[in-house]
């Protein structure tokens, strides 16, 4: 990245550790919930500090010594530290959407609050399961993804994805379910997947119950990778829907005609203004 990108992306990532003092704008929300789907990767910042505070003078990874690392700086032995790491994405959305309802009034943002509030309690239960094993932790993680996973469901892939996020479920539409205006029009199915996926990606969660002989470390990648594809194909039709409403409330424009022409021969008028709309079109498609 050049050397601004890399000063606004700074920028970005520490108001975001400090949420909640200042208005909250697209991107803050944005980078906010990327956090929230990189929270695997995020909790496992834990388990490198502790590898190589241990470890770092290993010279291969089949030494017998770094097997130590799976269970010496694993989460059952260190599930406070993966908790306090992980939490954080959602801790600062939870903070944001406080924010946003205190500027607006909108009680859709406290709703929005309790998504990422009882993500919090998820996942203070799924590290308490991993510390305890199967038990009472376990039935009370079950518990929790099942309440998160229906009101994450209900309310955040119906009501805030695809209504409010991806504007989608329009009157009218000329493809059922979508909106009335889309950029990948050579790419229908996707909205389609993208539609089912978003909403069955939120019970993934239930791989712990019917995964059989895998390794809970193999079901947690497994989680986590489709948790950022998740994320990933929601990223295309959110900027997508952010485009096109900025340009409808023309925030964004590639030209403005003029009232008036500069051309005295009416034949160029009605060309400049062909290749005017030609230019416009392409530039929808682009």
């Amino acid at each position: 990245m050049q050397r601004e990108t890399r000063w606004w992306t700074i920028r970005k990532i520490a108001k975001l550790g400090i949420s909640g003092m200042w208005n909250v704008e697209f991107t803050d929300l944005w980078l906010g919930d990327q956090f929230c789907s990189l929270m695997y990767s995020i909790s496992n910042v834990y388990f490198i500090g502790c590898f190589y505070r241990r470890w770092s003078l290993l010279s291969s990874a089949y030494d017998p010594l770094a097997q130590e690392a799976w269970s010496t700086c694993g989460i059952p032995r260190n599930w406070g530290g993966y908790y306090l790491l992980g939490m954080l994405p959602f801790l600062a959305r939870f903070v944001q959407s406080l924010r946003r309802y205190r500027d607006s009034k909108l009680p859709g943002q406290l709703a929005n609050a309790g998504k990422y509030g009882m993500g919090m309690v998820q996942y203070f239960f799924y590290c308490y399961w991993r510390h305890q094993g199967i038990g009472k932790s376990y039935i009370l993680f079950c518990f929790t993804a099942t309440v998160n996973s229906l009101y994450g469901g209900a309310w955040a892939s119906f009501l805030t994805d695809m209504a409010v996020d991806w504007s989608m479920c329009q009157p009218y539409a000329r493809y059922p379910l979508l909106r009335r205006e889309l950029v990948y029009k050579s790419h229908i199915l996707f909205y389609y997947f993208a539609l089912v996926s978003n909403l069955s990606i939120r019970f993934i969660w239930l791989i712990y119950i019917f995964s059989g002989k895998a390794s809970i470390e193999l079901c947690t990648f497994i989680a986590a990778m489709l948790e950022m594809l998740r994320r990933v194909q929601w990223n295309f039709y959110r900027v997508e829907n952010k485009h096109i409403i900025n340009t409808d409330e023309h925030r964004v424009t590639r030209e403005l005609p003029l009232p008036y022409s500069f051309h005295a021969d009416p034949n160029e008028d009605e060309a400049y203004i062909a290749r005017l709309q030609l230019r416009k079109r392409i530039a929808r498609l682009s």
